[in-house]
């Protein structure tokens, strides 16, 4: 029996799929939004957890690396930050959301072996989320500065002077082609890299 806990912050589907997947007779379904996948995870102690990258909420960028089980991510080829992410918190599945739920069950299967899962679909995301041209600094900053946090709150909280905050503002600016700090923040934040 695989013990499963499903992460989606949207309930009608978090649901759905939850007792779509508990119809199957090797896995043992729990699920969970994300505000509360970090407690429900470490009491349940599941095998494997079935993560949307997408999360609403206060997170909006998911706190993957507090599931501490293994890792199959729902994603789309789309925001291939959040591929990134999920390589970088050792998920073991990767599972495009347009595809049938038998993909996902593969998935979960495989990743309850150790063994990878990669979606054919999610293959190009996979080669853009190669070209994040942010540096972990520079995705520091900007994080913040999407929190609303002003220059001197950012250099404050990362050590850095006014001035060099301003420099890392400027490089991002440059190196996403934006005209200015909130249109850095929505191209990040679309191509997924925040």
């Amino acid at each position: 029996m695989i013990r499963v806990l499903l992460v989606h912050d949207s309930c009608l589907m978090r649901s759905a799929l939850a007792e779509r997947l508990a119809k199957e007779t090797d896995l043992e379904v729990h699920h969970t939004p994300w505000r509360s996948a970090p407690g429900r995870a470490d009491a349940l102690s599941p095998q494997i957890c079935v993560a949307d990258l997408e999360c609403d909420g206060t997170y909006g960028i998911p706190p993957l690396g507090e599931l501490r089980c293994g890792l199959v991510v729902l994603a789309t080829p789309a925001r291939p930050g959040l591929l990134r992410r999920a390589m970088e918190a050792h998920a073991l599945g990767y599972v495009d959301k347009a595809s049938p739920v038998e993909r996902l069950l593969t998935g979960i299967r495989q990743a309850a072996h150790g063994k990878r899962f990669v979606d054919d679909s999610l293959g190009f995301g996979f080669l853009k989320a190669a070209q994040n041209p942010l540096t972990r600094r520079e995705l520091s900053v900007l994080t913040l500065a999407a929190e609303g946090a002003s220059v001197a709150e950012i250099a404050g909280s990362l050590h850095l002077s006014n001035g060099t905050v301003r420099n890392y503002m400027a490089a991002i600016t440059r190196k996403v082609g934006a005209r200015n700090r909130v249109d850095a923040i929505r191209i990040s934040r679309g191509e997924g890299w925040l």
